[in-house]
């Protein structure tokens, strides 16, 4: 029998990149906060217990992307992403068994499909590790100078861009993070906390479509996204 899943979604950042008085996750985007996006894919998955979402001090505005229910935790945010899953999963200390899994979902990913998340539970539903939803490189990588001059090209093959969930034991992920942000690394990413202390994700070939919204022109790819989708 499958071990019970959980998701954390850090939501505590304030998106500056966007440029926008409010904070990214909270955007309209096809009539709804963007969160409200991100985390419908996780609600509406009957392998996951609750999921967690982890806030800012005195934020009250993610109850207009969810209703609170049971299945809704929250956890106070950190400085860092990483200080941010952290305490989502310190959140499901009383809860989460040690073999149990955790998907960690960027809250400014809104077109993750259900397909791309059953393909996470398929094919790493056994893995003693875990692994994430990541993109084959398809374009040729140039490296620059302090200039923004190219000085080689990086060999594209064997490279993926990564993308979430990312989906790890809950034993394993808690400890490797805790040791991360103890060491003062701050990791940007979960697999990069697992990888440091010495364990190997495993690559889950994801879309493309599962984009990040960090600037206006990804909103907008974003919002185009979900129409097609709307629109089948």
């Amino acid at each position: 029998m499958m071990a019970r899943a959980w998701a954390v979604v850090p939501a505590a950042g304030s998106g500056r990149r966007m440029g926008a008085a409010t904070a990214k996750q909270y955007l309209p985007l096809r009539g709804r906060p963007l969160l409200a996006h991100s985390l419908a894919p996780l609600l509406s998955c009957s392998r996951i217990d609750a999921v967690v979402l982890v806030i800012a001090a005195g934020d009250r505005r993610w109850q207009e992307a969810v209703s609170p229910g049971p299945r809704i935790l929250t956890a106070p945010g950190g400085v860092e992403r990483c200080h941010s899953v952290l305490s989502g999963l310190e959140a499901l200390a009383d809860r989460a068994a040690e073999d149990d899994w955790v998907l960690v979902h960027d809250a400014a990913r809104p077109c993750l499909s259900s397909a791309d998340l059953e393909s996470l539970f398929a094919e790493i539903g056994n893995d003693p590790v875990g692994g994430l939803l990541a993109l084959p490189l398809a374009d040729t990588l140039k490296q620059a100078d302090d200039e923004h001059r190219v000085v080689g090209t990086v060999p594209r093959e064997k490279l993926w861009r990564a993308l979430t969930p990312q989906m790890f034991r809950y034993g394993l992920l808690r400890r490797a993070l805790a040791d991360a942000v103890e060491a003062g690394e701050p990791v940007t990413d979960e697999a990069a906390a697992m990888e440091r202390a010495g364990h190997r994700p495993a690559l889950v070939a994801g879309s493309g479509a599962n984009l990040k919204v960090t600037t206006p022109e990804d909103l907008a790819l974003a919002d185009a996204v979900l129409r097609s989708r709307e629109e089948k």
